[in-house]
């Protein structure tokens, strides 16, 4: 019997011989078995080992969705090389700089794969055994970018994605083999290591949403229809878009039976308009940084958790780690106060590829445990942790000091609202004044001045008047980045 202590390599390969023949990804038409899976990411394993002999440095990985993506990452880490995945919404000039960045010993495109596999031949026998990825060995590296516009390498080791997966895992209880797994998010945007290796642990199968279906929603409906999905991984903005669609319930995804969240803050009324429409599935909130693997927290939203909190909170922490909230001084805060959120244990990387000045800032050490100071807002209520937005999402409007953050949760707390977001109008270079975009969870009669109006007496009973936006935008639904969150910047543009 497979135990969770047993290698995340090995755990992984008995599924490619206990069944070869299902499905193991689904990316636009295209389908690979587990026993491809298998057979393939060998063969590349033995052909990195081979032709990077004595080259030091990770696997890049170049590409969308394809199959092949996959095959390459299970293929470097069987070769005992993290792999970094770049996915091709990136901008070229940014790819360049991670692929210098990260030492890439090479970079792998997906017809690069094909082509090496539909050459291959096995290297003599007398080749000694491949040595994989073991215990503290970087085993993927993620770059996210970093405030002065250069990416950041964030390393995390076998170790610290094991811990995650064994949380996962444990927490909801995967059928084996029985699960189907959604893939929104693109593989260099750490939300995706939840399904793929959700997936890839459970002998499941990964169906992945691609950029063609994202922009064409009638195309997305009907893959999401014959997906079969039974576990939804996203940010809680795809979900919000795909509710636009009347038709998006259990009538479309019959078998769903949960939908985890992490990425960015989940609406109250995105939780309860799921739980309406998908009344035997559970919905979930999670929380956590790249630098702490994925999530660190989580909580199932339920009736009476909607009805006890609103903003929601993110949830409790996995066991084994500590989620401390604490002040300046590093010094933990009382219940119900605010401060920032650090991350403690096993999940935490040992840091930026090759930054140690930026590394030294954020990565210390909690109770004797490696930790990371995440920059965020949040306090702890009844052993919940609730997230209060980034600490440098602070801006000076008229001498008073405003959190953005903030006024979203503010704002999101609204009957009336769905989702907000809330962005510094500048004028000649200093913030003259807020303004809000807002998706609203009910229609309300009257034009858009007279909602605004509405909204803004709403806010007032809530907020001081000196943060309340001055301009409300309505819309139906936010435009996304590529990680399938709330594009700032789209937004941003409208206010030029």
């Amino acid at each position: 019997p497979m135990t969770t202590s047993t290698h995340l390599l090995d755990r992984i390969n008995h599924w490619t011989l206990a069944c070869p023949e299902r499905i193991a990804v689904w990316s636009a038409s295209r389908k690979l078995t587990w026993g491809e899976l298998g057979a393939h990411s060998d063969a590349l394993a033995l052909w990195l080992d081979a032709s990077l002999d004595g080259v030091p440095g990770p696997v890049a990985v170049h590409g969308h969705k394809e199959p092949e993506m996959l095959i390459a990452f299970l293929a470097a880490v069987k070769a005992g090389r993290a792999y970094v995945p770049m996915d091709s919404s990136i901008p070229e000039a940014r790819i360049a700089r991670i692929v210098e960045g990260s030492g890439a010993a090479l970079v792998l495109t997906p017809e690069r794969v094909a082509s090496v596999l539909a050459d291959f031949e096995q290297p003599s026998p007398e080749r000694p055994p491949l040595r994989r990825v073991d215990g503290e060995d970087p085993f993927y590296m993620l770059f996210t970018s970093g405030s002065t516009g250069e990416p950041k390498g964030v390393v995390i080791t076998l170790q610290n994605l094991t811990a995650f997966t064994d949380w996962l895992l444990a927490e909801h209880g995967f059928e084996a083999q029985g699960e189907t797994f959604l893939n929104q998010a693109p593989f260099s945007f750490d939300l995706s290591v939840m399904d793929v290796f959700g997936s890839l642990l459970t002998g499941g199968t990964l169906v992945c949403i691609t950029k063609e279906e994202l922009s064409n929603l009638k195309l997305l409906f009907q893959r999401l229809a014959e997906s079969g999905v039974t576990t939804w991984v996203s940010t809680p903005s795809f979900a919000q878009m795909c509710m636009i669609e009347k038709g998006f319930r259990t009538t479309m995804l019959p078998a769903m039976r949960r939908f985890l969240f992490c990425g960015e803050t989940l609406a109250p009324e995105t939780a309860s308009q799921l739980l309406e429409r998908f009344e035997s599935a559970q919905v979930w909130n999670t929380y956590g940084p790249t630098e702490a693997t994925v999530a660190t927290t989580s909580v199932r939203v339920d009736k009476a958790l909607l009805e006890k909190f609103s903003p929601l909170p993110v949830g409790y922490e996995m066991p084994g780690t500590r989620v401390a909230v604490v002040d300046e001084a590093g010094a933990p805060v009382g219940e119900g106060e605010r401060g920032e959120i650090i991350i403690a244990g096993r999940n935490v990387s040992p840091g930026y590829l090759n930054r140690p000045e930026l590394t030294s800032k954020v990565f210390t050490q909690f109770d004797g445990l490696p930790a990371y100071r995440t920059g965020d807002w949040g306090r702890r209520r009844e052993g919940l942790v609730f997230f209060e937005g980034r600490m440098d999402g602070q801006i000076k409007l008229n001498g008073y000091r405003i959190e953005l953050g903030d006024m979203e949760a503010n704002l999101r707390a609204l009957p009336e609202v769905a989702d907000a977001v809330v962005l510094p109008v500048e004028k000649l270079g200093k913030v003259d004044s807020l303004a809000a975009f807002v998706v609203l969870a009910v229609a309300i009669p009257g034009s858009e001045f007279e909602v605004a109006a509405r909204v803004k007496a709403r806010l007032g009973e809530r907020v001081p008047a000196y943060m309340i936006p001055r301009k409300f935008h309505f819309l139906d639904a936010f435009p996304m980045t590529a990680n399938g969150k709330a594009d700032r910047r789209a937004l941003a543009a409208r206010l030029a």
